[in-house]
């Protein structure tokens, strides 16, 4: 199937989740992480805030033991910059508030950013991804240039609800692979 075709397959499935089925889903996703992953050389994590219209993965239970058990991590969020039509990362901490930018997306008031080579770890919002990495957003295209401006070295963690399917078959060559993808089931790595 296509980008197209997977992505309206994707989104309606994921927009039927159910409030309980999406935390339990999330949580499993988060402990995942934590019991997979080594935070021990993260300096800089950037991750994605839900969009609650999208039913996304539910990564406050990520920035909540961060905060708590990973003090060492600072950690990022996307900002989008609606001028140049790209995502800036921005620093989030327990204490600062969240404002709806005008596509009613959560963004933290202040302006902190860091730039993207800065950044070790990035966690990827996405509706589906491929057995070879390769994942679909919203379409706009905003992750894939940022992923560009990473490190080289920085891991890209896929944050997905669904397990992959075989390929999607109309990547690009901006189109950027993921390093692993994490489920509730299971983590891929590529």
């Amino acid at each position: 199937m296509n980008k197209s075709q997977l992505r309206e397959f994707f989104l309606a499935r994921q927009k039927s989740l159910g409030p309980e089925e999406r935390q339990n889903l999330s949580r499993k996703i988060a402990e995942k992480f934590f019991d997979s992953f080594d935070l021990s050389n993260v300096k800089a994590l950037h991750c994605f805030l839900p969009i609650e219209k999208f039913n996304e993965v539910n990564t406050m239970q990520i920035f909540e033991k961060l905060w708590k058990d990973f003090p060492n991590v600072k950690t990022f969020v996307p900002k989008i910059n609606f001028q140049i039509g790209q995502i800036e990362s921005v620093r989030f901490a327990e204490e600062m508030q969240l404002r709806e930018n005008k596509w009613k997306i959560k963004e933290p008031e202040e302006n902190e950013s860091i730039q993207p080579t800065e950044i070790d770890m990035i966690l990827v919002p996405l509706l589906c991804f491929d057995l070879r990495g390769f994942r679909i957003g919203y379409g706009k295209g905003f992750y894939d240039k940022f992923l560009k401006k990473c490190r080289r070295d920085a891991e890209k963690v896929g944050l997905s609800y669904f397990e992959p399917v075989e390929k999607i078959s109309d990547i690009r060559e901006y189109d950027v692979k993921l390093d692993f993808c994490i489920t509730p089931e299971k983590i891929f790595k590529f």
